[in-house]
C-alpha cells in the first residue's frame, strides 16, 4: 500500500507558504509513500546517542507542528520554530540553513 497527497488539497495540505504554481508541480510530480515507512521498525536512533536540533515549521499540516515539536523535544533537539508549512526548507531556506550551521558549529566545538 502506497500514499500520497490528493493533488486538489496539495497546496493547502502541504506547500501553503509556497506558490500555487511551485506546488502545482510538486502535487504531480510527487512520490507515493509505502505504508511500510510507518511501522517498520528501523534501529536505534541517531538521537539517542548524538546532539539534535529540528526546526519546527508552525503552519506543518501534513506532519502538524505539535507532532514534530513533540518528537523534537523527545530527541533533546534544539527546536527553532519557524512560520511556514511542511516544506519549510523550500519556503524559508535561510532558517532552514542557520539551524544546519548551528548544528555545524554545534559539533565542531
Amino acid at each position: 500500500m502506497e500514499f500520497a497527497i490528493d493533488p486538489a488539497r496539495f497546496h493547502d495540505a502541504f506547500a501553503a507558504d509556497l506558490p500555487e504554481k511551485q506546488a502545482a508541480v510538486m502535487a504531480a510530480t510527487q512520490r507515493p509513500v509505502a505504508a511500510a515507512a510507518f511501522s517498520e521498525p528501523n534501529g536505534t536512533p541517531a538521537w539517542k546517542n548524538l546532539p539534535s536540533w529540528a526546526v519546527v515549521a508552525t503552519g506543518d499540516k501534513a506532519a502538524g507542528s505539535d507532532v514534530v515539536r513533540s518528537m523534537a523535544q523527545r530527541a533533546g533537539a534544539a527546536i527553532t520554530e519557524v512560520e511556514g508549512s511542511h516544506v519549510i526548507m523550500m519556503s524559508k531556506p535561510e532558517a532552514v540553513t542557520d539551524v544546519i550551521r548551528q548544528a555545524i558549529d554545534g559539533v565542531t566545538r
